[in-house]
């Protein structure tokens, strides 16, 4: 695996919450956050978005709230299937998180997509939170 491309150990991922990274899209070179989540044993990579509006995201930098092996999204109280990314519940129901692949290789976690490239581990520095405080819509 290339050092480049690794992302962060198996041991700092979360079990209760979410890992929050950046990664630059190839074809636009637009930064855009992702996830990792552990579920059942293993992790997965998720692009850092609810599917009900893609400008919301999951971890707002603290760790996306879980519950059941699903990640929440606070805004719309959808729920996301942590190991297959279907919404279960909410506004967005039947859609699915974008995923991001990943690779398991001696004991940390790589960036394998060929569609971006590993930035940093946290959010995106230009990212701007446009999170409402409500959930109503309107």
């Amino acid at each position: 695996m290339d050092a480049d491309d690794r992302i962060v150990s198996v041991d700092e991922v979360p079990r209760e919450t979410t890992f929050l990274f950046t990664v630059r899209e190839t074809s636009t070179d637009e930064e855009r956050e992702s996830i990792l989540v552990r579920s059942n044993g293993e992790i997965t990579g998720w692009l850092n978005y609810c599917q009900h509006f893609t400008h919301i995201r999951l971890d707002k930098g603290s760790g996306a709230e879980m519950r059941d092996d699903e990640i929440v999204c606070t805004n719309h109280v959808a729920m996301f299937e942590a190991d297959t990314g279907r919404c279960t519940f909410g506004p967005c129901d039947g859609a699915y998180l974008e995923d991001i692949e990943i690779t398991i290789d001696d004991g940390s976690v790589y960036l394998t997509d060929s569609d971006y490239e590993f930035v940093s581990v946290g959010p995106n520095e230009t990212s701007t939170d446009l999170t409402s405080t409500s959930n109503i819509e309107f």
